[in-house]
């Protein structure tokens, strides 16, 4: 049995991915690290293939074939995950948008103070993001704010990709039946997780732009996540996967 493993999906970070990595392993609480990379042509994988040296036992790679969604890359690190029999499972971006030293908060959520998702938050205490155009934050508070009227769920923030999983959680859903890749991905997880009652708590947490390699939002990641969002409430509604 094994503790805690973060799930870094990586496309062309090689300038993030070893400050990340580092920040992560120089926690007190120890964190291993699955990288899914999806062939990064600028050399991601052969940087983390280098650290591996350095954190034997801690730190795993795995090089998909292509580039092919940050919601596949997340199902099979879960999967991997899984089957390493990690008890606590999180997701997390490479580019320090998501502070390393938040990875203790929301483990301690899960394992200590009765959470079976914790999120790491932008919005459950006002609105903390730095670095971003008001039009982006508008944006995303305002998709946060939609996700709740459509599905009812109570969670500030649906779109968040910095979340730690109990095992449990991963084993009772369906991955297979998770269909979207972009934000509409951290919606469906949590949809579904709320569907089945789990308990999922908000941590406040200060999200950062990346400063550092370009960011991989794009338009039909958006459409994604409007259009994505009443056809799981549908599905939902009429109990139809």
């Amino acid at each position: 049995m094994q503790d805690a493993i973060v799930i870094i999906p990586t496309y062309n970070e090689i300038e993030n991915i070893e400050a990340i990595l580092k920040a992560v392993f120089n926690l007190r609480k120890q964190f291993h690290v699955l990288v899914v990379d999806d062939n990064s042509p600028d050399g991601t994988a052969a940087k983390v293939k280098d650290l591996q040296q350095l954190y034997k036992d801690r730190l795993f790679l795995t090089v998909r074939k292509e580039k092919s969604g940050l919601g596949t890359a997340y199902i099979h690190g879960f999967y991997w995950s899984l089957e390493k029999e990690y008890q606590y499972i999180f997701e997390m971006d490479a580019d320090f948008s998501h502070n390393p030293n938040d990875l203790e908060k929301l483990y301690n959520a899960c394992h200590n103070n009765g959470a079976d998702i914790a999120i790491g938050s932008r919005y459950v205490k006002g609105v903390n993001v730095v670095n971003w155009p008001l039009g982006r934050i508008i944006l995303s508070y305002g998709a946060s704010f939609y996700v709740r009227l459509i599905t009812g769920m109570r969670i500030k923030d649906a779109t968040a990709g910095f979340v730690c999983y109990k095992r449990k959680v991963l084993e009772t859903l369906d991955l297979e039946d998770i269909r979207f890749v972009g934000y509409a991905f951290q919606i469906e997880m949590k949809f579904k997780a709320y569907l089945k009652r789990f308990k999922i708590v908000e941590v406040p947490v200060i999200f950062v732009d990346r400063t550092k390699g370009e960011s991989k939002l794009s338009s039909s990641i958006i459409s994604e996540a409007i259009f994505g969002v009443i056809t799981m409430k549908l599905k939902s509604i009429f109990n139809k996967k």
